[in-house]
């Protein structure tokens, strides 16, 4: 490591171990490991991805995700990198981070992973009726207070809510809310829509 790169990652260091917070050392971590040459830098990766995760700052947590991902790939790891891609696409692509999004895109394509287009082109896929329920659903609202707010049976709760699985390539509730970020909150329709 050059000695003028030495010299801001000890600045760097000194102000984050002041501080301690996940946060802080989170970004030390990812730092030190783009400095370090060969198989060393994977530990500053994942303590990276560790205290960034528990920071909840999903930009610094995906960008950490992502480097480790392509570190990962250029060492021919390629299930590993995958994994990593796959998460970063998918919170980069939650928040709105287009660029950042591309990338993973194209990292993980090129790792022979698949980034499934996901937000407006998917939510455009779904009718009015089921993005109604996939968005109650994503809310927290439960299969019998949907069916109570629209005035419509649970079963029918139940098979519009399979159908927008399919359509959005999601298996539960919880997913919902990543796949349809930015959507305005859900009301019931009036009579005239329904």
């Amino acid at each position: 490591m050059p000695e003028r790169t030495a010299g801001t990652l000890d600045r760097l260091s000194e102000m984050t171990r002041a501080s301690g917070t996940d946060w802080a050392l989170g970004i030390e971590a990812r730092s030190r490991a783009l400095l370090t040459e060969g198989e060393g830098a994977e530990a500053f990766y994942r303590e990276a991805i560790d205290r960034l995760g528990r920071a909840r700052l999903p930009m610094e947590h995906g960008r950490a995700q992502l480097l480790y991902g392509e570190w990962l790939r250029r060492r021919r790891r390629t299930r590993d990198a995958r994994h990593q891609l796959r998460s970063a696409f998918e919170t980069f692509d939650s928040i709105g981070a287009e660029a950042f999004t591309k990338r993973a895109r194209i990292e993980l394509r090129a790792s022979g992973g698949q980034a499934r287009e996901r937000g407006v082109e998917a939510a455009d896929a779904l009718t009015a009726q089921e993005a109604l329920i996939a968005r109650l659903a994503s809310q927290g609202a439960s299969n019998p207070e949907i069916a109570a707010q629209l005035f419509i049976s649970r079963a029918t709760v139940a098979y519009h809510l399979r159908k927008v699985f399919v359509k959005l390539g999601v298996t539960s509730r919880d997913q919902l809310a990543r796949v349809l970020p930015g959507w305005p909150r859900a009301t019931a329709p009036t009579a005239s829509q329904r």
